[in-house]
């Protein structure tokens, strides 16, 4: 695997008073994304915690609007890992519509310890889950 794609269905509560998804959303439908692309190789989020004391967290987001979603749109998340670290990553999310790219990110994430916040280094099997994400050329 390279990258992982997955769709979503714009409801109502996704868009703000004039129909247009609400910025805040995008993330969300990101979150759900990321989720998936793990889940997909595998291995659900929950495990890292269940079995490593691990969570992620985000640590930074950028994101830059292209075009706006509507009510009822069907919309395209694809994931994708840019950079590796010891006890970080960034992965690069576009959210498109029928081709036309809506949005696009670069979220920094961070492996942490639950029980007090403070940066682990990514499991080997996390790091191997982690590098299937990387585009190839």
């Amino acid at each position: 695997m390279s990258e992982h794609a997955i769709e979503f269905r714009v409801y109502y509560e996704d868009t703000d008073a004039g129909g247009i998804v609400y910025h805040a959303r995008y993330l969300a439908f990101a979150e759900r994304a990321r989720t998936e692309a793990i889940r997909s190789m595998g291995m659900p989020v929950s495990e890292l915690l269940r079995e490593h004391g691990l969570v992620f967290v985000v640590r930074d987001a950028r994101l830059t609007y292209r075009s706006p979603l509507r009510l009822d749109d069907i919309l395209c998340v694809t994931t994708r890992l840019l950079r590796l670290g010891a006890a970080s990553c960034v992965l690069g999310q576009t959210v498109t519509r029928e081709g036309v790219i809506a949005a696009e990110m670069e979220v920094g994430l961070a492996c942490v310890r639950a029980s007090d916040g403070h940066p682990a280094r990514f499991p080997p099997n996390w790091r191997d889950l982690l590098r299937k994400l990387a585009v190839r050329d």
